[in-house]
């Protein structure tokens, strides 16, 4: 059953609604969908139709899970929760004594009956809170190179300072996934000078020419950045 099918034609991300052939063969005979996600992810539909674009694309999640898995990680922060799809795939991967920090400045839609029900709300420490603020909170009382995986998408204006906060709450070695770097082509066009769309230019050119990190421009989602920390 395809993805878009099991999930009743719900279209969001990517993942669910994308119409190219080989984007579906790819999303049908690779995402796997637990009870709680499809839940989740069916719950969707609820919300007003302009937020739905929010959620993360499924794909890039599944990825996400993979690469923690290979690294061995075992403490993550998400700058972005929304409605907690993405947290919950990336708890699954964590260890049992692991730890995400999620924040968002609103609980409004974090099912976070469905973390419990998926058995990861004990690895998740949910902070209603600016980014910016958790982030240097965070420096302050974990300290630098702190952190093994950490995963921004939330208010695209501050995407430079988040990435600067976040390099040095990384490991050697640890990865930091960088969201909407595509920005739904929007960074192409050179007459968007949205707050938004520069910022996530400018994000883009840094992480180009940072010598601190190796890095991987995917087309995955709507464009995501994985930065490894020298």
């Amino acid at each position: 059953m395809s993805a878009s099918t099991m999930l009743g034609g719900l279209i969001s991300t990517k993942s669910l609604y994308s119409e190219d052939p080989v984007d579906r063969y790819i999303f049908d005979h690779s995402l796997r969908y637990t009870s709680e996600q499809t839940e989740l992810l069916h719950d969707l539909k609820n919300l007003p139709e302009k937020i739905q674009p929010w959620l993360g694309s499924t794909d890039e999640a599944q990825f996400f899970q993979v690469l923690i898995r290979l690294m061995n990680g075992k403490r993550a922060i998400e700058i972005g929760t929304f409605t907690g799809y993405t947290s919950l795939t990336i708890a699954l991967a964590l260890p049992s004594d692991g730890e995400l920090i999620t924040c968002d400045i609103s609980d409004e839609y974090i099912r976070k009956d469905i973390w419990k029900r998926a058995g990861v709300y004990d690895k998740i420490n949910l902070q209603i809170r600016p980014g910016l603020d958790l982030l240097e909170e965070l420096l302050e009382r974990e300290g630098e190179n702190s952190f093994d995986f950490i995963f921004i998408d939330a208010d695209k204006a501050n995407y430079p300072q988040y990435y600067e906060l976040a390099l040095r709450l990384i490991r050697p070695n640890g990865l930091i996934a960088i969201d909407n770097t595509l920005w739904n082509g929007r960074v192409l066009n050179q007459n968007d000078t949205t707050p938004e769309t520069s910022a996530i230019r400018q994000t883009n050119n840094i992480v180009k020419n940072d010598p601190r990190v190796d890095i991987s421009f995917l087309r995955l989602g709507d464009g995501t950045t994985f930065c490894r920390k020298k």
